[in-house]
């Protein structure tokens, strides 16, 4: 026995020795929903008042810089567990304009890692919009666009809602294709705005197509604060995003989110149930572990115990930046979700 229990070790020794002998890059991508990052300047293309000095909320320079200095301590820290540059990519979602983007990226916190963006104006309700900021040392942008999403006739009260947008770029040299999404909400209840969701998901899912069609291998990121989660119709059935490991149709993607949803895991919470409405979904060559590049290898929710509420009626929920119009002083009604993806070096 004592024989066999050393060959054993020795086995295992062997083998992780071995594993030490490769290397391998990595690179996180994140989705964060900033939870109305409004600056102070009138936009009189958008009904922006609340968030105006003299609004109903108060609004002021102080807290416009207080919130631009908690979200960026958050995305100096997401990932940096895994990768210590942070980001390559992150998603964002509930941003006025351009001005905030600049703002968020040139403050202190971060303004090392020369974050830049693509972002375009949509026509929604709110006034607010998704963009992608991407470290250039990691991602070069080629080409992008906003997708337009109509809603269908009673599915919600507000005639437009966020675009959809585009980017395509090379990721440490291979092209990806990424899309950031802020489907329509469950303001009205979640069957009555559900029809807007789904109209989103089969924007979404047409314009994947396309890419498909033209290249069956292509490498598509979806994310975004989907509205719903990932056993909803529009994520599971319209998107065609499941957890599937074993071989799938091709169009069809992989949404690795479902078992943290079941585990009771989630990004947002409301009325003391967890919904994991921010998600990263892959299309099926991310999950090759034998390919010379990038695939997935974790996923996590970013939920640290500095963004969690601890007290008042929403203990134990993310921390918010508004209880009502008062300014609660938090970081965003939701977590930030991120993946880790790796590859080999000289492989």
């Amino acid at each position: 026995m004592k024989k066999i229990t050393l060959i054993f070790w020795a086995l295992l020794l062997s083998i992780g020795l071995l594993a030490q002998k490769k290397q391998y890059k990595s690179a996180v991508i994140a989705f964060y929903n900033l939870e109305n990052l409004f600056d102070t300047v009138d936009n009189t293309l958008i009904n922006d008042e609340e968030f105006l000095p003299g609004g109903i909320r108060n609004y002021s320079t102080r807290i416009y810089q207080d919130k631009l200095g908690k979200l960026a301590d958050v995305i100096a820290q997401i990932g940096t567990e895994l990768n210590p540059d942070g980001p390559a990519l992150l998603g964002v979602a509930e941003i006025e304009n351009d001005t905030v983007l600049r703002d968020l990226s040139n403050h202190a916190t971060i303004a090392k890692r020369h974050y830049k963006w693509v972002h375009y104006d949509s026509k929604d309700a709110r006034g607010v919009d998704v963009a992608l900021f991407y470290n250039p040392l990691y991602f070069t942008p080629e080409a992008s666009d906003k997708i337009f999403v109509p809603l269908p006739s009673g599915s919600k009260d507000a005639y437009y809602t966020r675009d959809i947008l585009w980017v395509k770029g090379k990721l440490e040299g291979e092209t990806i294709h990424v899309y950031v999404n802020h489907w329509p909400s469950r303001s009205g209840g979640e069957k009555r705005s559900e029809p807007g969701r789904i109209a989103a998901a089969k924007v979404c899912r047409q314009h994947i197509d396309s890419i498909l069609l033209a290249d069956a291998s292509a490498k598509i990121v979806v994310m975004g604060d989907l509205n719903d989660d990932p056993t909803n119709k529009s994520v599971n059935q319209i998107l065609l995003a499941n957890n599937n490991l074993a071989p799938e149709p091709a169009r069809s993607l992989y949404n690795p989110w479902m078992e943290l949803y079941k585990k009771g895991i989630g990004t947002l919470a409301y009325q003391d149930a967890w919904g994991l409405f921010d998600q990263i979904i892959l299309s099926r060559p991310w999950l090759n572990k034998e390919q010379s590049g990038f695939f997935l290898f974790k996923q996590h929710v970013f939920n640290r115990e500095f963004l969690v509420e601890n007290n008042g009626r929403y203990k134990g929920y993310p921390m918010r930046t508004w209880d009502g119009n008062f300014y609660r002083g938090g970081y965003s009604d939701h977590f930030p979700s991120y993946i880790l993806v790796i590859k080999e070096i000289n492989k």
